[in-house]
């Protein structure tokens, strides 16, 4: 065996220095870059950045609340929908407060219960 070093190790150092280079060239370019998209960031509206924030939080919070439904005995979980969406339909059906795509269902079971007297 030699005392030198192989050339598997040479190969290796020419990539890194080659790499290097390239790195130190991605990080002028991005660090030009980088004045633009902070200005960018700058033009857009605090409102939206209020609703994506908001999002976030319905997002986690949505997670949160499936992961405990998820342990709930699955009775108790149907007999709770089917209150929660019998509760919409009968508000739905006396206030004719459905949404479009819901119109020509409540408009045929509107005809057997009572509505709203409109004055």
């Amino acid at each position: 065996m030699s005392n030198g070093p192989t050339a598997r190790f040479r190969l290796v150092a020419t990539g890194a220095a080659r790499i290097e280079r390239r790195m130190n060239l991605s990080l002028a370019v991005v660090a030009a870059a980088q004045g633009t998209t902070l200005e960018r960031l700058r033009q857009i509206p605090a409102d939206f950045w209020s609703k994506l924030g908001l999002g976030i939080v319905v997002l986690f919070a949505a997670v949160f609340v499936l992961r405990r439904v998820a342990k709930v005995n699955r009775l108790l979980l149907a007999f709770g929908l089917f209150l929660f969406a019998t509760t919409i339909g009968i508000k739905w059906i006396h206030e004719r407060t459905e949404p479009a795509w819901a119109t020509p269902v409540v408009q045929v079971i509107a005809g057997f219960f009572p509505g709203k007297v409109r004055t």
